[in-house]
């Protein structure tokens, strides 16, 4: 077994309370879940260094080390159609900006058009990564930057710096409401209990931790600055939400559109036409894998968010 053949990656968030079998199913696309079960009884593939039964349930999050067999061959095919904004580029990680509507990886029913496709065609060699180098995901409509793995070396250390809370990740975020001040949210995800494709908080959730800061308070909204200090799937959206401080545009966790008393008609066209979330991933600071120097960047607010804002404070103007 070659070395560049031992793979890492971690179980989806979203898989607890899974049997491993169909966790790994829905966290490496790349195989079926006959396949992954084969290599995890065969002993290729070992989770948190254990060898547990296919039906045992995961939790969610956990490092999974794959001895990937010398014929399998990456079904995901290289797209050259997806538009990836670099913000940096080296032998070891790439950091991006996405751009809202764009899928971070494949999934049923989504084989091409995604981050992934796109890295493929990018870097001739990131088909010998896990999932392409990705290491985390943004959402499909959230905006902002990710980094990407470009190197067996850099993916082991995102991965663990992930799990260590090393990697520093701050969004914007414009949400209802109008909180007095800063707060953090500490309070356990897990996955919803009738809606299976929804999280929510819940006792028994894996642990969960958001600070936010009130950047700019209008009338009925806010324009807050948050920052993860842990990574749970759909995290911002549901603990926001919690708060009764749901996302603009947020059709999963925001429920139907509200339209603030008083509002001007360029208010109302610009929340009506609002069609996605409005968190954008602004900062991210990381150890680089390579030199060991700490590394940051930043990414200025999309159009639309710049627009919303600014229909925001015209309608604290004319109030």
């Amino acid at each position: 077994m070659s070395e560049k053949n031992v793979q890492q990656f971690t179980i989806d968030d979203a898989c607890g309370g899974l049997r491993y079998d169909q966790a790994l199913a829905r966290s490496v696309p790349d195989f079926s879940r006959s396949q992954l079960k084969k290599m995890l009884l065969d002993g290729q593939l070992t989770i948190d260094g254990e060898k547990p039964g296919p039906r045992e349930k995961a939790r969610g999050g956990e490092l999974v080390i794959v001895q990937m067999p010398e014929n399998v061959v990456d079904k995901h095919e290289p797209d050259a159609s997806v538009v990836l904004d670099p913000l940096y580029e080296d032998d070891h990680i790439a950091v991006f900006n996405k751009q809202a509507e764009l899928v971070m990886h494949p999934a049923v029913g989504n084989h091409t058009g995604t981050v992934m496709n796109g890295l493929l065609h990018r870097y001739a060699d990131a088909a010998a990564l896990p999932r392409g180098g990705i290491v985390h995901r943004l959402d499909k409509d959230t905006t902002g930057l990710f980094v990407v793995a470009r190197s067996a070396i850099a993916h082991r250390s995102l991965v663990d710096q992930l799990q260590e809370r090393t990697v520093s990740r701050e969004y914007d975020a414009v949400a209802w409401g109008t909180p007095v001040a800063g707060a953090t949210i500490d309070a356990p995800i897990g996955r919803h209990g009738v809606d299976r494709k929804r999280m929510a908080v819940r006792p028994g959730g894996r642990e969960a931790i958001t600070h936010y800061r009130v950047q700019e308070r209008f009338i009925s909204h806010s324009w807050l600055r948050v920052k993860l200090e842990t990574g749970r799937t759909h995290q911002i959206r549901v603990h926001l939400s919690e708060q009764k401080m749901p996302l603009v545009g947020d059709a999963v966790y925001g429920g139907r559109l509200r339209i603030p008393k008083g509002a001007s008609e360029d208010l109302q066209v610009v929340l009506r036409g609002f069609s996605r979330q409005a968190l954008h991933a602004r900062s991210l600071s990381l150890i680089h894998p390579a030199t060991g120097e700490q590394c940051s960047w930043e990414c200025p607010l999309p159009d639309d968010m710049l627009a919303l804002l600014s229909a925001l404070r015209q309608h604290n103007k004319d109030a």
